[in-house]
């Protein structure tokens, strides 16, 4: 390692996307394209609370324009849009008259799907990028650094490089190799079955419908009734969307393959939709929204016509986004993710580490209680 340099940049420019997405191992959502629409659609920004502090592992070979690593890194003044929670943590250093904020944190904007955090080429550049990161906190003179969602080779470095590591749980939807919805549901356990079938049932006798579109498929009506449905969920729950129109706009113009649309219709009027992301063989459930209550239409909307296009399509895992038991009984089921960690003050480390052991030893309690209701037949599973 001893040509490699590492460089720290606010933004895009000068960035090559044909290196920075060599490193991505095909996950849409470190993707050139998706993070720089997170930028110059001032969703992720420095006003909003993610000022862009990319770290760049340059090599003297000349290959991919010199990029041997990258690492998505933002100076954060909150702890919002990050679905690993560490309010409590914060709090903790407030009350010992400490400052928590701003912190460093390697994460997808507003997005908890796995994936590369730090993409390299190699599992030395990761190991360089982890303690590179660990240095540029030092330099800052801040608190901590958090890698949240990271893929497999990345949670080995960081637990190398002295990361403290966090366990969650999500919910996936993996495809044995289903040649219908009908052979899906066949290996799940009556009771699941029969429920599944009568949710379906109430939708269809609501009148509704549903359509699939995807990349230019999707028209510009499509597309600001999503925003409309999109928007109205975080009214609902008294908040603001943290997504603009012109992201979407911009994602559909710089990704358009990427994304796929589920309208839910009646007599040819939409009242839901649902965007999915679609990369790496992989379906993300993302944003949903509709216009009206129709009972069931959230989970058909949702989850189980996505699982539909999965099966149609050959594509093998449906991620339905952050947390919720409820989706097991879906066909979900409990996948473990990780989050890493670096605290500076070495006091705060150890009580932090401490915790971290007694939750992950709750976290795998919890897990083999999930596992123990599994919605499928014993030979299914």
């Amino acid at each position: 390692m001893a040509d490699i340099k590492i460089e720290v940049v606010d933004s895009f420019e000068g960035v090559d996307p044909v290196a920075w997405d060599a490193l991505t191992q095909g996950n849409p959502f470190v993707s050139h394209a998706f993070l720089h629409a997170m930028h110059t659609t001032h969703c992720a920004v420095r006003r909003t609370g993610w000022q862009p502090q990319y770290l760049l592992l340059r090599d003297g070979n000349g290959e991919g324009n010199g990029l041997a690593g990258a690492m998505p890194l933002y100076l954060k003044g909150h702890s919002r849009g990050e679905y690993v929670f560490d309010h409590a943590w914060a709090e903790a250093f407030e009350r010992h008259g400490i400052d928590y904020y701003p912190k460093l944190l390697s994460a997808v904007p507003f997005t908890p799907v796995r994936g590369p955090r730090l993409m390299a080429r190699d599992a030395a550049s990761r190991e360089a990028l982890a303690h590179g990161a660990i240095t540029l906190t030092q330099k800052y003179g801040i608190s901590s650094l958090h890698v949240l969602f990271p893929d497999a080779d990345d949670v080995i470095a960081l637990r190398a490089a002295g990361y403290l590591l966090r366990e969650g749980i999500q919910f996936h939807w993996h495809n044995a190799s289903y040649d219908s919805f009908d052979t899906f549901l066949a290996g799940m356990n009556h009771d699941k079955r029969k429920k599944i079938r009568q949710d379906r049932r109430r939708v269809t006798d609501a009148g509704v419908t549903f359509r699939h579109v995807q990349g230019s498929a999707i028209t510009q009506a499509d597309l600001d009734f999503f925003y409309r449905c999109y928007a109205s969920t975080y009214e609902n729950h008294w908040s603001s969307p943290y997504l603009n129109p012109e992201f979407f706009r911009t994602l559909l113009t710089q990704m358009p393959d990427a994304v796929l649309l589920i309208l839910a219709e009646r007599d040819g009027v939409p009242i839901a939709s649902a965007l999915n992301i679609l990369g790496d063989g992989v379906l993300y459930g993302r944003y949903w929204g509709s216009t009206e209550f129709v009972s069931g239409l959230h989970f058909e909307t949702c989850y189980l016509q996505a699982i539909e296009f999965c099966i149609r399509h050959g594509v093998q895992t449906f991620e339905g986004g952050a947390q919720g038991e409820h989706k097991m009984s879906r066909g979900l089921l409990p996948t473990p993710t990780w989050s890493g960690h670096w605290i500076a003050d070495e006091r705060f480390a150890e009580a932090i580490a401490d915790f971290l052991e007694r939750e992950t030893k709750g976290m795998g309690r919890y897990l083999d209680e999930l596992e123990s209701h599994t919605p499928f037949k014993a030979s299914a599973a």
